[in-house]
């Protein structure tokens, strides 16, 4: 009998919860089989316990009492209920798009931005033990060319051994902006860094190194001209800053 088909959308609602219990023998044997198809599930699952760890914490705050009627009952009907819900995926969806748009043209609202996508990634792609990378080290230069033809733009992979984290590889990105390139990298405690490199249609122009911290994860992140970089990792932020530091020495040559 042929293994049956498991899709994509089985995999999210495996992690969700949501998979019908008759689907889930089935699931739980491809993931066994199959170490890309784990390795996915993994990632979806690291993915959603970060948006937890940043959003759950809004979702227990209390009802502003302005929101709430004297009667302590919501006066909408469920179809103005309905209404608005769509309202506001409407807003929701323009509002995302007005962002993209200010961010592409003020260098603030950008950083902010690449930072917390960094830190994204750095928490989906590091925990990874058998497929961390799309492309290994030993094959570097056509890492790099590939992510150089993909961003339409020179990159590189700066060499970062003399601050004791050997290049791992790397992998290309979806992006609010489009493609974007990751690197890993990694010392000989097994701890891991990740550069993170965008590029920007229009010309923003540049910025010195700031740091943010998102949930644990630090990430000095910089911007010069189209392209914007941010270092992320689970280290000290004097240590982080320092590679950071050797990092821009290298691609300003």
């Amino acid at each position: 009998m042929a293994a049956e088909t498991v899709s994509d959308n089985d995999l999210h609602a495996y992690v969700d919860g949501a998979l019908p219990a008759e689907r889930r023998a089935a699931v739980e044997a491809h993931l066994a089989a199959d170490p890309a198809a784990a390795a996915r599930v993994a990632a979806y699952r690291s993915q959603v316990a970060m948006m937890h760890r940043l959003y759950d914490p809004v979702l227990d705050e209390p009802v502003p009492p302005h929101m709430v009627p004297a009667s302590g009952k919501s006066l909408a009907s469920p179809l103005t209920r309905v209404a608005a819900a769509l309202a506001l995926l409407l807003l929701g969806g323009i509002a995302g798009w007005w962002l993209h748009v200010f961010a592409e043209h003020n260098p603030a609202a950008a950083g902010q931005d690449l930072a917390f996508s960094a830190a994204r990634a750095y928490v989906v792609f590091t925990p990874e033990v058998r497929h961390p990378v799309e492309v290994g080290a030993e094959a570097q230069e056509h890492l790099v060319k590939w992510l150089s033809k993909r961003l339409k733009t020179p990159l590189k992979a700066p060499y970062l051994e003399a601050s004791g984290f050997r290049l791992v590889g790397g992998r290309l990105l979806s992006d609010a902006s489009g493609p974007a390139a990751l690197f890993m990298y990694e010392d000989e405690r097994g701890r891991r860094l990740t550069l993170y490199v965008r590029r920007h249609d229009t010309r923003i122009g540049e910025t010195a190194f700031r740091y943010a911290l998102q949930e644990g994860v630090g990430v000095f992140y910089w911007i010069d001209a189209r392209l914007s970089y941010a270092l992320a990792g689970e280290i000290d932020k004097d240590s982080l800053l320092a590679i950071c530091t050797t990092i821009y020495d290298q691609l300003d040559k």
